[in-house]
């Protein structure tokens, strides 16, 4: 199995090392299933009942252990069950949480999200529990950005919602017609994009703890450029998401490696969330 995803091919080996251990089709039971070493009868080896081979003497033997393989299907429910459980978190949070501690619980949201995140995404196993968790307290974090907005903006967050879901299903439309393709370049080039945003994002926000404004996230033309960048790379990078989650189909990851897939198409819908409502806010002036 070849891929140019690291990520991939690093669960592609989990999923070899699974399968050696014991997924195999077989007969019924478990048993070896005709013309595979070890059925009775197959390259010539006595049936049961006949001379050399003996009955069982009690029941079936083991059957061995299997690994049930990840399916789009498995993909798309774990992505709805981790929006709903972000969701209800979220909305828990904003009727909660008081006014004076939506910042604190906003800053530390997203520490904790964000540590959690990376510990997911730089894992070498698929954790379903860490998932989970990741998607309660980031549901926490957006309830508190979304609560800080809406107060500002009334009914900014409804739009930035409508907006961002319009936006997957317009990214996984193309997708599915092919229009756009996850090539190697097209991946290392996002990829590239998307680390550099990133250092982008912490270097301000390190420089507006100190007190000093770039005007990247002020309201200017500065920060609607920055934000409709961010907004058509987060958009991209459900290509790469999608082309995850068809490689490891096809790959035949274990099941619970959906939670990982999930995980992925989860952080890019927040990410694009938040960049949407930023943009909406810029537009709707000191009303």
């Amino acid at each position: 199995m070849k891929t140019s995803n690291p990520v991939l091919a690093r669960l592609g080996q989990a999923a070899e090392r699974e399968r050696a251990a014991g997924y195999a089709p077989g007969g019924p039971y478990g048993q070896p299933g005709y013309g595979q070493p070890g059925h009775p009868g197959a390259y010539g080896q006595p049936g049961y009942g006949q001379p050399g081979q003996p009955y069982p003497a009690t029941g079936y033997p083991s059957a061995p252990p299997t690994v049930q393989t990840m399916s789009i299907d498995d993909v798309v429910v774990k992505t709805v069950t981790l929006l709903g459980i972000l969701g209800v978190s979220a909305a828990a949070a904003w009727v909660l949480v008081p006014d004076a501690l939506v910042k604190v619980a906003w800053i530390g949201a997203a520490v904790v999200g964000l540590v959690l995140g990376l510990i997911i995404s730089f894992s070498r196993i698929a954790n379903p529990a860490l998932v989970v968790t990741y998607a309660v307290i980031e549901g926490v974090f957006v309830g508190m950005v979304s609560k800080a907005f809406e107060t500002l903006y009334n009914g900014i967050v409804l739009q930035a919602v409508v907006a961002t879901f319009g936006v997957f299903f317009v990214m996984a439309m193309l997708y599915k017609m092919r229009v756009v393709r996850a090539t190697p370049k097209f991946a290392r080039g996002l990829i590239a994009v998307m680390a550099g945003l990133f250092a982008v994002m912490l270097i301000n926000l390190v420089l507006a703890l100190f007190g000093f404004d770039t005007g990247l996230r002020s309201g200017g033309a500065l920060a609607i450029g920055f934000s409709l960048v961010c907004i058509v790379v987060a958009s991209l990078s459900f290509v790469l998401s999608f082309h995850e989650v068809e490689e490891g189909v096809r790959m035949g990851l274990p099941q619970r490696y959906s939670w990982t897939a999930a995980f992925g198409i989860l952080v890019s819908l927040v990410w694009l969330y938040l960049e949407v409502l930023r943009l909406i806010s810029y537009f709707q002036g000191d009303d």
